[in-house]
């Protein structure tokens, strides 16, 4: 019998009200990617993967969306409120999510740039369930100890285990080879449950292939659905693999 799915966020759209109080003639709202969404909106699958170019918008995407569910812009659970600098976008305002009917309210945002910090936050404030359903507390690790992959995957063995929405932006940015390929097979069980759900902004195409993803390409198009074989990202990779020289030779004649 296939997994009855209740997933936490099964669109994201425009909440018209809120932006009409917004310039949508500033940034983020002048991004093609943040256009469109709010345009057409983004429906989400048990696992949705954003790649593109530095500066296409992707994180911008995906740390609106974590706002827009109630987690903080540095990381953490539902009701974290960790925050060193304010320099997040006003984009979660403008989002309206349409939330699956007796779904988890919980989530984790998982931010590379941003876990220093949260370790910080978790030594001293030990997590906990938010929820009624929250996934169950869990014992603080000693993260500042542990090398940046290291922490990166306690992280995940800890904290993404019960239903909720999984948000994380550039993961592999920690992680080796065979690191990013245990976070893929832990995407490929999230997506079997049901009622667990991920958003991965990345620039890694081993990230991209979690089976089973919807896969967005962004870029100055704004977003278009792509299959793994067809991304700019894994070509080029296969590309500079099959001969390195060839695109090196670009940079050293610089």
């Amino acid at each position: 019998m296939a997994t009855r799915q209740r997933l936490p966020v099964e669109r994201v759209s425009a909440d018209r009200h809120a932006l009409r109080e917004l310039d949508e003639h500033a940034w983020p709202f002048t991004v093609p990617c943040v256009e469109q969404l709010l345009d057409d909106g983004l429906a989400l699958g048990a696992v949705t993967v954003l790649v593109g170019e530095n500066g296409s918008g992707k994180s911008t995407l995906v740390e609106g969306i974590a706002q827009a569910y109630g987690m903080s812009p540095e990381g953490g659970s539902t009701g974290a409120r960790h925050t060193s600098r304010v320099t997040e976008s006003p984009l979660w305002r403008a989002l309206d999510l349409q939330r699956g009917a007796g779904a988890t309210r919980w989530g984790f945002f998982l931010r590379a740039e941003t876990m220093h910090g949260f370790y910080s936050y978790l030594e001293r404030n030990p997590p906990g369930p938010q929820f009624v359903d929250a996934a169950p507390p869990v014992v603080t690790e000693p993260f500042h100890e542990l090398s940046h992959g290291e922490s990166f995957l306690e992280v995940l063995a800890s904290r993404f285990s019960g239903p909720g929405l999984y948000v994380l932006d550039e993961p592999e940015s920690a992680l080796s080879f065979t690191g990013c390929l245990a976070l893929v097979g832990q995407l490929a069980a999230m997506a079997r449950t049901g009622d667990q759900q991920a958003i991965v902004a990345t620039h890694s195409p081993v990230v991209a292939a979690a089976p089973g993803a919807t896969i967005y390409e962004v870029g100055p198009w704004g977003m278009a659905q792509r299959q793994w074989a067809k991304l700019d990202l894994v070509q080029n990779w296969h590309g500079f693999l099959d001969d390195p020289q060839l695109f090196l030779r670009h940079v050293l004649e610089a």
